[in-house]
């Protein structure tokens, strides 16, 4: 197998990119997701709060708004 070089091994994975990616960005959305995922967390809603509840919440937010 020959190297093309880079951060990458036997052309697994992806290449590591020096710009963090917010989950906002991810999911397109307008409305911040991590602060409103940091909110659902302290509120005490729940025990548990899923990775994808402050995306969907944040989404239901931006289409009221919108």
């Amino acid at each position: 197998m020959s190297s093309t070089g880079g951060s990458m091994k036997g052309g697994r994975g992806k290449p590591k990119s020096s710009k963090s990616v917010f989950r906002s960005q991810k999911a397109r959305l307008q409305f911040p997701v991590g602060h409103i995922a940091r909110f659902l967390k302290a509120g005490k809603y729940a025990k548990h709060v899923g990775t994808r509840a402050s995306v969907y919440l944040s989404a239901v937010l931006e289409y009221l708004v919108a």
